[in-house]
């Protein structure tokens, strides 16, 4: 089998440990997934303690923005030296940064040192599937992706109650030093249970290709977060960066055909399968960004529900994406990716039909079960496209390959967050502009903050209440007819994809 024949797991003398991997491997995903929910989670506290509400944002945005432009340098980089040096020097940075988040003093400095720390999760997620899929056989991978799967769905729930407890009875700091243990436990059952034998050879890494791929996504990610909020898109700023970023990555391309050993081998966005796959996890992901930011206001401003009840709407799409994933694990050997996939494309229409359909008298239920289809149809497509993926390429290529598919996720989650914000923006403007005449009131976007604070609601008159939940009801039910738009391209994409069962 040509995969034997090139995989250094298989050429070592040692026996990889594969469960002790697998739990190592699950730890440091773990430790990476609850960063976002504990975080969100604390922040009120962090804010109370360290002021710069103006920056709140910028705490993800900071974190998200190394992420996503360090991935695929790193899936490239466990390629040439191998996944175990590439995941533990990750772990590491994102301990450093974890540990210098937690003595930040204002928050300029938190901000910083969350740029650390995502320097360093952007090797985790990638090189961690990509383990797996060097250490299982495709007809093993379908199943593990169903626990790794699992994480997700646990650090979803577990996220909140820990960040919670953590801020009410020690301090916030302690919600970045819990990341320490859980890093140095992985990082020893990597070292002690995960050998490899990686050819020792003479690399000529592709330095100028990682600089202009930095400097482009970096700039694209900066543009995205922040124009049309603090920018305007006509703004000197704004126009200097996406020339830069244009520019950026025009030369990246051109460098990527030139070079010895590139960074992104643009051949593996010739085989159908991954291409479509990682277009596919572009479109997704806006999906994802538009549900997971716009449905808790829409519970708690306009069904004027508890924030605990507004979590829980979202918290059964972490329950369906694991459930989903184990069971996809199974039909994968079954029926094929194409198929799997298809399932999931249609979960994922169903859950944006009922958030088009939503009405703030429905309730909360309703949206809770929105989200359980979009977690399923996540569940079943990012299985398919993992394994697709991995079992598509050599070793010498699955780090970058299955590191792109996570980048195109990431990519869609930033555009989603930009576009899908100024739908929502706009349409809020232009329905208080309208319906806002004959109120006293002066209206602005910051007039719907008061909706998310029950004791500001409720000394509100009830016409400007109306207008202003009103408005919030049309602006998302705007974002969720693109959100639903953007759920069919998916299916559609997920249609052309190869019919052959791979093997």
């Amino acid at each position: 089998m040509e995969e034997a024949i090139h995989n250094p797991l298989i050429k070592n003398k040692k026996q990889t440990k594969r469960s002790l991997v697998l739990a190592a491997v699950m730890l440091a995903m773990f430790m990476a997934a609850i960063e976002a929910t504990i975080v969100a989670t604390a922040m009120p506290a962090i804010v109370g303690d360290l002021g710069g509400f103006a920056r709140y944002s910028w705490i993800f945005s900071s974190y998200l923005l190394m992420n996503s432009v360090t991935v695929l340098i790193y899936g490239k980089l466990s390629d040439l030296y191998g996944r175990k040096p590439i995941l533990v020097f990750g772990i590491i940075v994102f301990l450093f940064g974890s540990i210098l988040c937690g003595f930040a003093e204002t928050m300029t400095m938190l901000i910083i040192f969350r740029f650390v720390q995502g320097f360093g999760a952007g090797a985790v997620m990638p090189i961690a599937s990509t383990i797996v899929g060097d250490i299982y056989t495709m007809e093993e991978r379908a199943k593990i992706q169903g626990y790794l799967a699992s994480v997700w769905g646990v650090s979803a729930i577990l996220g909140p109650a820990i960040g919670g407890i953590l801020v009410q009875y020690v301090s916030w700091q302690y919600v970045f030093w819990i990341n320490v243990p859980l890093g140095i436990l992985a990082m020893i059952g990597l070292i002690l249970f995960l050998h490899e034998s990686v050819e020792k050879k003479k690399h000529k890494i592709d330095f100028l290709g990682a600089i202009l791929l930095t400097t482009g996504i970096s700039t694209l990610m900066l543009i995205l977060v922040e124009g049309g909020t603090h920018w305007a898109w006509n703004s000197a700023p704004a126009i200097s960066l996406i020339v830069v970023s244009i520019t950026a990555l025009i030369l990246f391309i051109f460098q990527e055909r030139r070079a010895a050993e590139p960074m992104m081998p643009f051949s593996i966005w010739k085989e159908k399968s991954i291409f479509i796959a990682n277009v596919t996890s572009l479109t997704t992901g806006v999906m994802l960004i538009g549900l997971s930011s716009f449905l808790p206001t829409f519970v708690q401003g306009v069904m004027e529900e508890e924030p605990i009840v507004a979590g829980f709407t979202l918290t059964t799409m972490s329950i369906g994406w694991p459930i989903a994933s184990t069971v996809a694990g199974n039909l994968l050997l079954k029926i094929g990716f194409r198929v799997t996939s298809l399932i999931g494309g249609v979960s994922l229409v169903i859950g944006s039909i009922i958030f088009v359909l939503l009405t703030p008298e429905m309730g909360p239920i309703w949206a809770a079960v929105g989200s359980f289809f979009v977690g399923v149809g996540m569940g079943m497509t990012t299985t398919s496209f993992i394994v697709s993926i991995q079992s598509t390429v050599s070793w010498e290529q699955r780090g970058v390959a299955t590191a792109s598919n996570m980048f195109m996720r990431n990519l869609g989650n930033t555009i989603g967050a930009a576009l899908l914000g100024g739908i929502l923006n706009s349409q809020m403007i232009a329905y208080m502009k309208e319906h806002g005449k004959g109120i006293s009131e002066e209206f602005t976007l910051d007039s719907a903050n008061i909706l998310l604070n029950e004791e500001q609601r409720s000394a509100l008159s009830d016409g400007v209440k109306n207008i202003l939940q009103d408005g919030l009801t049309v602006s998302i039910h705007t974002v969720y007819l693109a959100v639903l738009a953007f759920a069919l391209i998916s299916f559609i994409l997920i249609v052309f994809l190869p019919k052959k069962k791979e093997s």
